[in-house]
Order: C-alpha cells, then sequence, then structure tokens
C-alpha cells in the first residue's frame, strides 16, 4: 500500500470529523463544528491518502496529539514528540495498522530524530498491540476519567 500525505484543509477536516467508529472505539468519535475544523487547521494535522487518491487517516502531532488532563499527571514532561493518528473507520480491524501506523512514524522520525510519545486509551488493546510491536514502551497511566497510557519509542 503506497500512502501519501497533504496538507489539512477545511474539506478533509469536515470528512474525518463525521467519521464515525463502533463500540467501544466510538470513544474516538467527533463533532462536526466549526470550532473542530479549525482546531484541525490551526494545528499541526494532516490527510493521508491511498495509493487510489482516497482520504484513508490522519495524523497529529505536538499539543494537538495531548490529552490536556495528561499534562497534570507528569505524562508530557519528557521531552518527545507527541502524535496521534486516525484510520478510517471501515478500514479498521482489517490488518491495515501496521502499514497505516509504520508510515507515520517513519515519517514523523525523519522530520524529528527524536523520541515519540502517543497516548491511548487503556481499552485500546488492540492499539496499545500495535504500538508495541513498533518498540512503543507503556510510560505513564492516568485517569480523565477515562483510563490512558502514555507510549514512548526511544530513538
Amino acid at each position: 500500500m503506497k500512502l501519501s500525505i497533504k496538507e489539512m484543509n477545511e474539506h478533509f477536516a469536515s470528512e474525518i470529523l463525521q467519521w464515525q467508529y463502533v463500540a467501544p472505539y466510538d470513544f474516538y468519535n467527533n463533532e462536526l463544528s466549526g470550532e473542530n475544523v479549525q482546531e484541525m487547521l490551526d494545528n499541526p494535522y494532516f490527510a493521508i491518502f491511498n495509493n487510489h487518491s482516497e482520504l484513508i487517516g490522519y495524523y497529529c502531532t505536538g499539543k494537538a496529539a495531548q490529552v490536556p488532563k495528561g499534562q497534570g499527571f507528569g505524562a508530557y514532561e519528557e521531552y518527545c514528540i507527541d502524535i496521534g493518528i486516525g484510520l478510517k473507520p471501515n478500514l479498521t480491524g482489517q490488518g491495515l495498522g501496521t502499514a497505516f501506523f509504520s508510515f507515520i512514524v517513519q515519517t514523523v522520525q525523519e522530520e524529528y530524530q527524536l523520541p515519540l510519545r502517543l497516548t491511548v486509551a487503556l481499552f485500546n488493546k488492540r492499539a496499545i498491540h500495535l504500538y508495541e510491536k513498533f518498540g512503543f514502551l507503556k510510560a505513564i497511566e492516568f485517569s480523565t476519567p477515562t483510563e490512558f497510557v502514555t507510549m514512548v519509542k526511544k530513538m
């Protein structure tokens, strides 16, 4: 699968914000609003496309990839590049995660050359398993009340 990246725009952001995941992943559902679109335009969000020019996912970096309440737990004190990802709902659970996540990790590591960190809901065992395959190790757990864990991949 050949993937490519485009800068986020209003059209891509609107489409992504309308994606609907099935339970228990519906936790990741968003609401289409001008405020949410603007957040995706004002922060480092990037749209990911397959070789058929179809929008299949996105990633973000920096504070946009952090869970704000994690700050109070010291979850983001270590200097890393935070990444957040999303794969189109109808593509999840089909074995595409490895290629999708590999593309993102490689892209971000080439740009920053720093340790990577992500934050994942503890119930999302499927994602945690994928991240561990890439060498990410669990770091700090915190509750918002949703339970999260940060995972770090050293260089």
